[in-house]
């Protein structure tokens, strides 16, 4: 894990909460003056901690007040199948989140939906005339409990302080 300091975390914790805060407010807030902010905050980019920056989009006001989580098991796991289904959901505008699984599935997605009629026809034409697919379950969420966009290393990183060289 990169080491951070506080000054680090503060950065980041405002940049997760307000993307779009400026750089006078943000030196401000973490008491620095601009110019070490933007080094820092460049650090953190160009070392990858900071990915990059998008807008929080409504999916209900957007078309997709539903999200269906779908757990697919292919017919196999090799290369081949597992590219090709790939492919086939980064191409599905439906699929919001795709992950590769360990355990009874092989894949869980998060497909959002205005309606279930457009899941099952998402579902009827898309997935399940794929032949890399086996089988398919699916639960419809009710609605979200939590959503994080803090990862939990850096709440360790505050707790436990600067990751100091040879430990």
């Amino acid at each position: 894990m990169t080491s951070l300091d506080k000054t680090d975390i503060r950065i980041l914790d405002a940049l997760t909460e307000q993307g779009r805060i400026s750089i006078s407010d943000l030196s401000t807030s973490i008491g620095l003056s601009q110019t070490p902010t933007v080094n820092r905050i460049r650090k953190l980019e160009e070392t990858g901690v900071i990915k990059g920056y998008q807008a929080h989009l409504s999916e209900a006001l957007l078309g997709g007040a539903i999200s269906v989580f779908t757990w697919v098991s292919l017919v196999d796991q090799n290369r081949k199948t597992l590219l090709a289904f790939e492919q086939t959901m980064e191409q599905s505008p439906e699929v919001m989140d795709c992950y590769l699984m360990t355990g009874d599935a092989d894949y869980l997605l998060r497909i959002a939906v205005s309606a279930l009629d457009e899941y099952e026809r998402f579902l009827t034409e898309r997935l399940a005339g794929l032949s890399e697919v086996r089988s398919i379950r699916s639960s419809v969420a009710l609605r979200p409990v939590v959503q994080k966009r803090r990862p939990p290393g850096l709440s360790r990183q505050v707790q436990a302080g600067p990751a100091r060289p040879g430990r």
